[in-house]
């Protein structure tokens, strides 16, 4: 495990970092997970070993600190990423990013170009969602208020969530997990979804194969992001079926621009 400080107060984001050759590739987690859990079957696949991996939690989960004063926007969460990757020292990572993580990682190649030079993104989240009470994921969450939420509201979502994701939606931080759900749905300016189109770096976005097409992703191909469902498996395609996300995301990775 490493870890560095990312924000004036010292937070620390932490990351499982496995040895490999450069550029580096950072996998990152979505809401209420963490990317060791998520990315180390991945990550040692034998399509996606030997590359230097770093799987890290962003602040608010898994491993990372919990900061209470931290505003856990998109770019805050892509800011403080920056501050990590640096600190390691990485430079034109190849990042692969699910859901949340995978706004975060649009965010960061925009504000951070340095950083990164390949995105494989994981049935992202790329445009504003409307909170609904009782909805799973961001949505649900964000309709509550922070003091609702922080005041029991969270059992709520612990049972719509059930024991495999809430097994690492515990370990996130109330205050942060809220934030990050409000911020996710509220998306950035311009949205994810126009800074991804703009990105000139090679990018490719996995989807399971059963949910059909994602929206606009027409749009997506004539700018240059390859689209590419997978086979058997719903929104944690790393789980559900490792050999087809391994194979799909090694093809995104060795693709050319």
């Amino acid at each position: 495990m490493r870890d560095a400080a990312v924000t004036p107060e010292g937070d620390q984001i932490r990351w499982v970092e496995l040895p490999g050759t450069e550029p580096a590739r950072v996998y990152v987690h979505g809401l209420g997970a963490t990317s060791p859990a998520y990315f180390a079957q991945a990550a040692a696949h034998p399509l996606l070993a030997g590359r230097r991996s770093l799987l890290v939690d962003l602040l608010g989960h898994g491993i990372s600190d919990r900061p209470t004063d931290f505003d856990y926007r998109l770019e805050s969460h892509a800011d403080a990423l920056a501050a990590a990757l640096t600190h390691a020292g990485v430079t034109g990572a190849e990042l692969v990013a699910h859901s949340m993580g995978g706004s975060v990682a649009v965010v960061l190649a925009v504000r951070h170009p340095r950083l990164v030079s390949r995105l494989v993104l994981v049935d992202a989240n790329l445009d504003p969602v409307t909170p609904v009470p009782g909805a799973l994921g961001s949505s649900g969450i964000a309709a509550l208020s922070e003091a609702d939420f922080l005041a029991g509201g969270w059992r709520q979502i612990r049972d719509l969530a059930g024991p495999h994701w809430w097994s690492t939606m515990r370990l996130a931080g109330l205050a942060g997990l809220h934030r990050t759900a409000v911020h996710l749905t509220r998306g950035t300016t311009p949205t994810m979804r126009e800074l991804l189109l703009e990105l000139s770096i090679p990018r490719t976005f996995l989807y399971p194969e059963a949910d059909g097409a994602p929206a606009g992703a027409g749009a997506l191909a004539e700018a240059g992001v390859r689209v590419v469902p997978v086979q058997d498996c719903g929104h944690n395609v790393m789980l559900d079926n490792p050999d087809a996300f391994a194979r799909e995301t090694a093809a995104a990775l060795s693709a050319s621009a």
